[in-house]
């Protein structure tokens, strides 16, 4: 079972961080989450999405990579519901 890393702003460069060591992470970026970096994440080959509401309320919707994929609040139950959780946010 993959971890499910929920990173928000507060402590987010280290659960980023933590999320490096872990192979078979999922960082979800999520509320202030969202203007964190998560290149050296994605380029270590995790899993990283944010939050689709949570980049719009921002006006992150064009600035994040195409390689983070946006998912909607019913999608991150599912993700909450399937992993373990670890929660940065």
């Amino acid at each position: 079972m993959a971890n499910l890393y929920l990173i928000d702003r507060p402590f987010g460069e280290n659960g980023l961080n933590l999320a490096l060591g872990d192979p078979d992470a999922i960082v979800v970026l999520v509320q202030n989450g969202v203007y964190l970096d998560p290149t050296p994440v994605l380029k270590a080959g995790r899993t990283v999405v944010a939050v689709k509401d949570d980049m719009e309320k921002r006006g992150l919707g064009a600035r994040v990579a195409d390689t983070v994929r946006r998912i909607e609040y019913g999608e991150l139950v599912d993700l909450i519901l399937a992993h373990k959780v670890i929660n940065f946010a």
